[in-house]
């Protein structure tokens, strides 16, 4: 039997994933969690072989819930199944544990190839994602400028793209709301952004890309 952990907060896209799943394979479990929290408590009660993970959730801190992954269950095999935009997140993520990276807008047929592989132990990347990395002009001009940012800044992007605020920011990674203000104003400095608002565009304009 095959055993998947879904985590995501929206039951339609859970029961989405439920149903492809159920149509590829024969003798599945399938668990769901709508939060790191709520995640972590079914991992200390059964084992997965794979976990298709949202990576912009409420109250879940992503990559320390890939830390804990890599920490606490290695051998558990890590999708991410977002509607973040591939090229800003994806290499982070495949850097901190996850064997693949698909968007929820990804044709059937290709989410169908990711979740296959991902689950035979191999790395799964878009053609899109793919090219970008060969192409090597594309990286040097530094056509992402999310790639310029430190590994606390970009997490800390990721939680104001979410929604959060300086205050949750600083609560859920342990730190002074000062320390994630001046984290804040050096990631506004380094992307040349003044406000949210700016950050969100910013953002956004790299998914049609």
């Amino acid at each position: 039997m095959t055993s998947f952990l879904l985590i995501d907060d929206h039951t339609v896209v859970r029961t989405g994933v439920k149903i492809l799943l159920a149509d590829l394979f024969m003798d599945i479990q399938i668990a769901e969690a709508k939060d790191g929290e709520s995640a972590l408590l079914l991992l200390q009660q059964q084992s997965f072989d794979m976990v298709m993970l949202d990576i912009q959730m409420p109250n879940t801190d992503t990559f320390a819930l890939m830390e804990t992954f890599k920490l606490l269950y290695p051998s558990i095999k890590v999708l991410v199944f977002s509607m973040s935009p591939e090229n800003i997140f994806a290499m982070r993520f495949l850097k901190a544990g996850a064997l693949g990276f698909i968007s929820k807008d990804a044709p059937l047929d290709e989410i169908k190839i990711a979740i296959k592989k991902v689950l035979s132990g191999k790395k799964y990347m878009s053609e899109a994602m793919l090219f970008s990395l060969a192409d090597g002009d594309n990286i040097k001009k530094g056509n992402n400028p999310f790639s310029i940012l430190s590994t606390r800044e970009f997490e800390i992007v990721t939680m104001m793209l979410n929604g959060k605020t300086l205050s949750n920011i600083a609560a859920d990674l342990s730190l002074g709301t000062s320390t994630v203000g001046t984290h804040k104003s050096r990631i506004f400095t380094k992307l040349k952004v003044t406000n949210l608002l700016e950050l969100k565009q910013l953002a956004d304009s790299f998914e049609t890309k």
